[in-house]
């Protein structure tokens, strides 16, 4: 069976689901087509920090953008996916990583992210609970946190009660332009057609691309994440590290979540698991930040698959090779808190020819000019 839409959107993590949702609410008939569930990997199974500090330059205009949407998101969706603006506090363990931190207050100041820096007597009066590698931090007031598990299911959710058709369990299989739209087949046998072809697809989202003669060196990023049992609330800001090797924050509800390093996946099966190894690394580390964590039970830990690229920021904007056609993918681990500004960004791509937001940095061809081989989709 044939079905038709306008847009046909392929990937249904926080980006794609908001595309599907800022479409259709601008009068468009668009499809979204997940092969398993709304936020099942990379949009779902991160840490939940909504970060600005500490992103590449190029991404802070989307991240600003997309901070102000996760303000209103109970406005947009129904609920604020338990987004909380308790602050990131971003710490230096050494003075090279001091230096990091003063360096990039520059950064901010060009894009009008409000940064404090906390130097090495007020880090431990402000924050006593810190252990005493900590030499100084720098504090994001804007920043914060939210439940990883409800965004894509809220967008889409919306979405679908806008008018957007959302189709979960199903695998697109094939990707073609037959000179007049897009087609695209499933594992079931259904055929889809399109003028518009948004792909978000994340780490599969180089096979997408490649489809279509624009290979990328895409690489499965599987993050490695625990929680803790309930203990007694006392970490209000989202904790980061320069260098990332470990990331904490702690919940309303008490329990501590820790992330570092990476697990291992198998991508054409959509398997993953942590590390035991990665995990004791990463709690040692943890308790380096935070002494007091000493003796805490982590009750349970995950992984999942994310898309990574090797200069560590995504593929966003117009195929170089098919019009209409539009890609957003390889996060590289910070995608969550962008999610709801790129859906934005895309349906202003497909409905105005354009966007406020400089994309020049993310854009597919890049990749063409470097020469990458097919193989190197990783798709």
């Amino acid at each position: 069976m044939m079905q038709d839409a306008d847009v046909l959107v392929l990937g249904g993590g926080g980006a794609g689901c908001s595309a599907a949702l800022h479409l259709v609410r601008r009068g468009v008939r668009v499809i979204l087509l997940e092969r398993g569930l709304v936020g099942s990997q990379a949009s779902g199974v991160n840490y939940g920090g909504v970060r600005q500090q500490g992103r590449h330059p190029a991404e802070l205009p989307i991240a600003r953008r997309s901070r102000e949407l996760w303000g209103r998101l109970r406005e947009l969706v129904g609920t604020d996916c338990e987004f909380e603006a308790c602050g990131h506090l971003k710490l230096a363990r050494t003075e090279a990583e001091e230096a990091d931190l003063v360096a990039y207050l520059d950064v901010a100041k060009q894009y009008d992210l409000p940064l404090r820096m906390v130097g090495r007597n007020a880090i431990h009066r402000e924050y006593p609970w810190l252990g005493p590698t900590v030499l100084a931090g720098s504090f994001a007031p804007e920043d914060g946190a939210a439940n990883p598990r409800l965004l894509a299911p809220a967008l889409a959710r919306a979405a679908r009660e806008a008018g957007a058709v959302v189709r979960e369990h199903t695998e697109a299989t094939a990707f073609a332009h037959d000179g007049a739209r897009f087609v695209v087949e499933t594992a079931g046998g259904e055929v889809f057609r399109a003028d518009w072809l948004l792909n978000t697809a994340g780490f599969w989202g180089g096979r997408v691309a490649a489809a279509f003669g624009e290979p990328v060196p895409v690489r499965p990023r599987t993050p490695n994440m625990m929680v803790t049992e309930p203990i007694r609330y006392f970490i209000e800001p989202n904790l980061g590290v320069v260098g990332g090797n470990v990331y904490l924050r702690q919940i309303r509800r008490g329990s501590v979540i820790i992330g570092g390093g990476m697990g291992e996946a198998d991508p054409e099966v959509r398997w993953s698991r942590p590390l035991p190894e990665v995990s004791l690394r990463t709690m040692r580390l943890a308790l380096q930040l935070v002494p007091s964590l000493a003796g805490v039970r982590v009750i349970r830990s995950w992984s999942g698959i994310d898309g990574g690229m090797p200069d560590g920021i995504p593929v966003i904007g117009p195929s170089g090779t098919t019009p209409r056609l539009i890609h957003a993918f390889g996060f590289s681990g910070h995608g969550f808190q962008l999610g709801p500004a790129v859906g934005a960004i895309l349906s202003e791509l497909v409905l105005d020819g354009r966007t406020d937001v400089p994309l020049e940095p993310f854009a597919i061809q890049r990749w063409a000019a470097q020469g990458v081989p097919a193989a190197a989709s990783a798709g």
